[in-house]
């Protein structure tokens, strides 16, 4: 099959994603026959494309990066504690590593490279991922001219997770060219709200239940999360707790642009500002219904206690050209994200109410 596809220079948008599947530069999505835009198979957002878990997840010693001499089965030989098949679903632990084959493969070809990063919903459920691939030296960054399998490193760190083959926790873009940041946008927390005594954020429950991720809207909020407020603008991080915060900005990526979320630097303190990162065209455009939508922060506190001040700066969102304009906008069919204040991931109810 002839791989070579005539593309412009940017972030591919999704009528080019679906040309690389085609074409077989990218291997594995599967078609969908019930549903009513049959050109575009499920996983294709307006500028990226979800990836689909494979059958078998293996348990790990530890984390691992393959090198440019040996693929991803040959390192795993050696990090391997056990193998976990996923056909009926299984639970991914607390505090352990897996690892999971994707069932997208790539050819990637001239000077076209790919960009991973955790949906939306794994960043707000804390759970940790990265995608690798063979002979690689570093993570969610696949090199023009690879051509193999693809895998998934998951990490849950606060709930534990039920997974099943096909469920998508990552999303891949795909760049023709190079880096091109076209304009910056600096991100700051809201710890104010919108009135007085305003819930602000919500921390993590330790030890809370099993998240199933196949459950849309089916787990009671307050079972996993704790409400915070800060009367005087101000919250304490604690070491290794994991919240969710909004920006104090509204955020809004144009038709003809797509933004990741990247740190402003290590040194502004002891914290990690988020997971989930890419922002398709369309996301805060008042047209798209997106009028008003905030950023929202996974911040997971570090070695010590740290004070986070009302608008302090966290994040910054660098914007990038599209190659051209999608055919749909983000939120145009819906959305579990567009027009967003502070919200929980997909999988929680978002009204507080207990099942205790």
């Amino acid at each position: 099959m002839n791989n070579r596809i005539l593309l412009k220079n940017g972030i591919l948008p999704q009528q080019d994603i679906a040309k690389l599947i085609e074409a077989g530069v990218i291997r594995g999505c599967e078609m969908e026959t019930n549903r009513a835009d049959t050109k575009m198979p499920p996983q294709i957002q307006p500028a990226s494309l979800d990836l689909c878990l494979g059958h078998i997840a293996y348990r790990l010693k530890a984390s691992f990066l393959p090198g440019t001499d040996q693929t991803v089965a040959q390192a795993l030989k050696d990090v391997t504690v056990h193998e976990i098949n996923l056909k009926e679903g299984a639970v991914l632990e607390t505090g352990c590593v897996y690892l999971v084959p994707l069932r997208e493969g790539l050819s990637l070809v001239d000077d076209l490279t790919a960009l991973a990063n955790p949906k939306s919903s794994t960043g707000r459920l804390d759970v940790f991922t990265r995608v690798i691939c063979d002979g690689c030296n570093e993570f969610d960054a696949i090199p023009s001219g690879y051509s193999g399998p693809l895998f998934v490193e998951i990490a849950p760190r606060t709930f534990p997770i039920l997974v099943k083959p096909g469920q998508r926790l990552v999303q891949m873009r795909f760049r023709k060219g190079k880096l091109n940041p076209v304009n910056t946008q600096m991100v700051s927390i809201d710890l104010k709200g919108a009135k007085e005594n305003a819930i602000i954020g919500y921390r993590a429950r330790r030890h809370a239940g099993l998240v199933d991720i196949s459950a849309i809207s089916s787990h009671k909020a307050l079972d996993y999360w704790e409400p915070l407020r800060a009367p005087q603008g101000q919250l304490i991080l604690d070491p290794e707790e994991f919240y969710i915060l909004a920006s104090q900005e509204s955020v809004s990526i144009p038709e003809d642009q797509a933004a990741e979320m990247a740190p402003i630097a290590p040194e502004i303190g002891e914290f990690r500002a988020h997971y989930a990162g890419f922002f398709d065209p369309g996301f805060g455009v008042a047209a798209a219904g997106g009028a008003g939508s905030r950023a929202v922060l996974e911040v997971r506190g570090r070695d010590v206690p740290f004070l986070l001040r009302h608008g302090q700066a966290v994040a910054r969102l660098v914007f990038e050209p599209m190659a051209q304009r999608p055919e749909r906008l983000y939120g145009a069919k819906g959305s579990n994200y567009q027009a967003q204040g502070l919200r929980l991931s997909k999988q929680k109810i978002n009204k507080l109410v207990s099942s205790k």
